[in-house]
């Protein structure tokens, strides 16, 4: 059995995309969760070398490294959290991800911060104004109802969070006849 750590894993059809890139390469795919498939094969250098390119070609990269594996699960998490869960006010993050991940919360945040270059609670921030933009876009919650969904103590701590990332209030951002969203992914 191999196990393969995968950056950019960020959604159901990710894990769809890996799972069938795994079973056209004759693998036989034991699980596929995000940021982490498992086969049951133990793959070759040459296997290894060709499926690091084929995800790659999909945009997805294998992670070797145990730090980048750790901050890599770390985001995954959070993104799963906040854009396929619910969050409710007051929600524990640093108690949440110790605890999923066996970590001292302490540790996990400077490795975090030193890896990616910023902390793990703007990484939170920046997750919570993009699922905030999309809810917007979708325009079937008034501000109110999308900054309690988001786990938000009010409406103006939403809005100033919000302004501080974008730079704009969020009843400008839904006057935008196109608004700018970003790939959760890449924030």
């Amino acid at each position: 059995m191999t196990t393969i750590h995968i950056k950019n894993m960020v959604c159901p059809r990710c894990i769809m995309a890996v799972r069938d890139l795994l079973t056209e390469m004759g693998l036989t795919p034991l699980s596929v969760e995000l940021g982490v498939a498992e086969v049951e094969e133990e793959l070759s250098e040459d296997t290894i070398s060709e499926l690091t390119e084929k995800l790659e070609s999909i945009g997805f990269e294998r992670i070797e490294d145990r730090n980048k594996q750790m901050v890599d699960k770390v985001k995954t998490m959070v993104i799963e959290k906040i854009h396929h869960d619910k969050l409710h006010q007051g929600f524990n993050w640093s108690r949440w991800m110790s605890d999923k991940i066996h970590h001292d919360y302490k540790f996990l945040s400077h490795l975090f911060s030193s890896l990616e270059g910023i902390t793990i609670e703007q990484f939170i921030i920046r997750q919570k104004i993009e699922k905030v933009k999309e809810l917007i876009a979708y325009n079937q919650m008034n501000f109110s109802e999308i900054a309690y969904a988001m786990g938000y103590s009010s409406p103006a701590h939403m809005s100033n969070q919000f302004r501080k990332i974008t730079g704009m209030a969020p009843g400008d951002f839904k006057k935008l006849r196109k608004p700018t969203r970003k790939g959760i992914d890449n924030l």
